[in-house]
């Protein structure tokens, strides 16, 4: 069933970086590039013709759509924006509960360093 987000998952590197973006606020395909890499802190920098083929698969999907910006500040007539739907915040929440529990497990095999604290 296409509303059952455990269906989707688990999702690839790209796609959580995509959906976190966009679940802070609807943006075009540049701002997404610049807030990716910036997230990232420069460990993922997409190119324009990437991010589209993602974005298309991601629409396909269901998890996220084209808006409509007419009006917008920012607004450019070729600039196309995106937004997260309903059931991609669903798919988002659910990875990243997966990504959790797959982290916890690693601690407790002592695969990661703990956090240190500050004194």
């Amino acid at each position: 069933m296409k509303g059952d987000p455990d269906e989707l998952l688990p999702l690839r590197a790209v796609d959580v970086h995509v959906l976190l973006a966009l679940s802070h606020r609807d943006r075009h395909g540049y701002g997404l590039v610049q807030d990716i890499a910036g997230e990232s802190e420069g460990r993922l920098q997409l190119l324009p013709g990437n991010l589209y083929g993602v974005l298309s698969r991601l629409m396909r999907d269901g998890l996220v759509r084209e808006k409509d910006h007419r009006g917008a500040r920012e607004h450019d007539e070729r600039r196309r924006y995106y937004g997260i739907t309903p059931l991609g915040k669903r798919v988002l929440a659910a990875e990243l509960a997966r990504m959790r529990d797959v982290l916890r497990l690693a601690e407790t095999r002592r695969l990661l360093e703990r956090p240190r604290t500050v004194p």
